[in-house]
Order: structure tokens, then sequence, then C-alpha cells
């Protein structure tokens, strides 16, 4: 075997156990992996308390150190033994497996960046691929194309919230004045949005009594503008749902490496070259009885 061939054959051997599931190994990696992300948020956790990091802050550095090395190790064998590598580089998954590694080398510039580690979060979505749940990946899929539909409809919903704030501000700062405490339009605007979001700091507050119209306006506007964007995602919730979940992709296995991941059109394995018999074809007759 040449050293191409042996190339070829280990790449083919990691693919199957880092991008799939359907082989017992590729399925312990996963759930190996989904334990030491698991781990890994836990130790980040634990470093924020001041008092634990003052006792095991070195313990814990090196326990961090050894997950973003496995991590390390991980991502550049899903480069290694991928199909496209830029592809999965620059796909969501490829994105969220850099961001995952990255805060702990920034941490030797800027000390505070190890706390993004946090977002190995993200990579706990594997969890629905390595589970098969199936029903929950299509209930994401819908709550995605809903969510999709309503972003236009939401930035111009946006869009007209800025505009009465903007608006409200500037009237806010010609009756209230910097002696109250609006001292530019930039901070009358902030009151405005705090206001309009019923969120309502406090810090700023109306003291003429049109002033404390103007506010009172703006809250009841709030509880209206909040409904509308809820409003427009549940419709479009509604519209997906009733249009149903497009149908997933059928996939055919190989009866002598098993690998799942072959599109219903082929005809022969990528993996090991073996001639797929799909279900919807008929059987080949033996080549004796087409001599026949």
């Amino acid at each position: 075997m040449t050293r191409k061939s042996r190339l070829t054959a280990l790449k083919q051997s990691l693919r199957i156990v880092i991008f799939g599931t359907h082989t017992p190994a590729g399925r312990a990696f996963d759930v190996i992996l989904l334990v030491l992300i698991l781990l890994s948020i836990l130790t980040v956790i634990l470093e924020s308390v001041a008092a634990i990091r003052a006792d095991y802050g070195q313990e814990l550095m090196l326990i961090e150190w050894f997950f973003t090395i496995c991590f390390t190790i991980e991502y550049v064998a899903r480069i290694f033994s991928s199909q496209r590598p830029l592809h999965y580089i620059f796909s969501f998954y490829g994105l969220v497996d850099l961001l995952a590694i990255l805060p702990t080398y920034l941490n030797l510039v800027y000390s505070g960046a190890r706390f993004l580690l946090v977002i190995r979060g993200l990579r706990l979505l594997r969890i629905f691929r390595v589970l098969k749940l199936t029903r929950y990946l299509g209930e994401a899929q819908t709550l995605q194309v809903a969510l999709r539909r309503s972003v236009y409809k939401i930035i111009v919903f946006i869009g007209a919230v800025l505009v009465v704030v903007i608006i409200v501000g500037a009237i806010m700062y010609m009756i209230e004045g910097p002696e109250n405490g609006y001292t530019d339009i930039p901070t009358s605007i902030y009151w405005a949005i705090v206001t309009i979001t019923t969120v309502g700091f406090g810090d700023i507050t109306p003291l003429t009594p049109a002033g404390k119209f103007m506010a009172t306006i703006l809250m009841l506007l709030g509880y209206g503008i909040i409904a509308v964007p809820t409003g427009i995602v549940s419709a479009e919730l509604t519209r997906a749902e009733r249009e149903g979940p497009s149908r997933p992709p059928r996939m055919v296995r190989c009866t002598r490496c098993r690998p799942e991941d072959h599109p219903e059109d082929a005809h022969f394995c990528r993996f090991c070259g073996l001639e797929l018999h799909r279900p919807d074809l008929p059987a080949q007759a033996p080549e004796s009885l087409k001599k026949s």
C-alpha cells in the first residue's frame, strides 16, 4: 500500500468516526466529545468564582489547557478528514468549533478572554444529531423557517420604533432640558428606549407635567410594541407548521462498511466502492441467468 493510499484510508476512517454517528465508534466519539464540552464549561464557571479561583486557580488552568488541546486536535482532525475543508471551516459548526478554542489562546494576550469559553455551549447543539432526535430536528427546522420569514418584517418594525424614540427623545430634551437630567438628545433617546421597552432603570425621570404625560404615553405604547414581534413570529410559525417540514433526503446504507451518508441516487459506496443495492430498484439478475 502506497503512502497516498494509506493517507486516503486514514482520512476515510477519521471521517466515518468524526462526522458520522452510524458506527459505534462514531457515536462513542460524539458522546465523549459532549461530555468534554460539559466539563470544560463547568471548569470555566468554577474559575469565575473568586474563592475557588484563589485556591485552585492553577489546577483549573491546567484542566482548561487540557480541554483546549483536545478540542484543537479534534478541530484539526475535522479539517484533515473533511472532503471539503473550506466548506467545514466556514460552516456554522466549523466557526463554533474554532471559537471554542480561540479564547484560551487569546487569554495569553488578554486575561479576560478565557471566560468567553462558555461559547462552547453552542457545540452542545450536536446532541440532536448524536442522539438522532429527529423530532426535535424537525421542530427546529420549522422554527428556523418561521424566524427567517419574520426577519424583514421585524426589521421594518424596529426601524419604525427607532423613529418613534428619536422623535420622543428630541421632544423630551426640549421639555425637560439639561437641568432635569436630559443633558442632550442621545441621553433623551436612551431614556425613550428604556421607557418604551418597559425596563425603567430610573436613572433619568421626567419632572415636569408635560414630561410625565409623554412618559405615560410612551409606557402605554411600549406594551403594544412588545406584542408586535411576538405576533409576527407566531403567525409565521403557524404558517410553517401548516405547510409542514420538508422531507429529509433519503440515505442509502452500504452493506459492507455501513455508512448511511450516501444519497438515494448513489450507485457505489464512496468509502469502499461496493455497489449499493437500493430498495427502490429491482434486484439485478445474476450474470449466469443474463447469459442464458
